[in-house]
């Protein structure tokens, strides 16, 4: 299975492309163009969070469930969209969270988290398809078992990453995680239904590059321009 990814990304995945159901999600794929449906974010997209941050350069994970399925929205980073596209409601309480957290954070008119990724944060949806207009649609066709083993091989062979993980689908992804070795920080989802229940006020951005100075790593710019 021929895939466009960061070569770093592909030493540590290669076999995951060869392996049944990898080959079973690329049919499925191959048959949702075919039934003429339209699928985002587009196939140049796919792996953008893996082609922006490369293995090597990793410093944290934040973790989402599934790309945006309206209209040009899903750009292959969790919680981001495409410059011109209005921010989604949930990456609007990131930027709150960022104003209080962040001293001098300027709340950006996009929602494009490209800055993020080439920082070193993994922008990582647990399903990096969907069916336009069809929320979960692609759920449970095998990229699960792929994103699962992709944060098992961050777990397994780096040191001092920051886990970001909000809301309980996010929160269930610990357990692959070796927290002896890593930092998991955990806070309520950032959606409008939960963000006043524990993601408002849990300061994971300056949290987040405390413990990466704490770890001789250069902290991240949330700042977005």
């Amino acid at each position: 299975m021929a895939v466009e990814i960061e070569s770093s990304w592909l030493k540590i995945l290669y076999n995951e492309f060869e392996k049944p159901y990898m080959l079973q999600l690329k049919q499925f794929l191959k048959q949702e163009k075919e039934a003429g449906h339209k699928v985002y974010p587009k196939g140049s997209d796919i792996f953008n969070a893996f082609n922006h941050t490369p293995f090597t350069h990793l410093k944290a994970v934040i973790l989402g469930q599934d790309p945006y399925h309206g209209a040009n929205q899903a750009m292959g980073l969790s919680f981001a969209v495409h410059k011109g596209i209005p921010v989604p409601r949930s990456l609007a309480n990131i930027y709150k969270e960022l104003k209080t957290d962040i001293r001098g954070f300027e709340t950006p008119n996009h929602g494009d988290l490209t800055k993020w990724a080439d920082q070193g944060v993994l922008l990582l949806n647990a399903t990096l398809t969907v069916q336009a207009g069809l929320a979960g649609s692609h759920q449970k066709k095998g990229w699960e078992t792929f994103t699962d083993t992709v944060i098992r091989k961050i777990s397994e062979e780096k040191e001092g990453i920051v886990f970001l993980l909000w809301g309980r689908f996010a929160q269930a992804k610990a357990e692959l995680i070796d927290q002896t070795r890593h930092h998991i920080l955990k806070a309520a989802h950032p959606s409008p239904f939960s963000a006043e229940s524990g993601f408002f006020g849990c300061h994971h951005f300056s949290k987040t590059n405390e413990i990466l100075k704490k770890e001789g790593k250069e902290e991240i710019d949330w700042q977005i321009v």
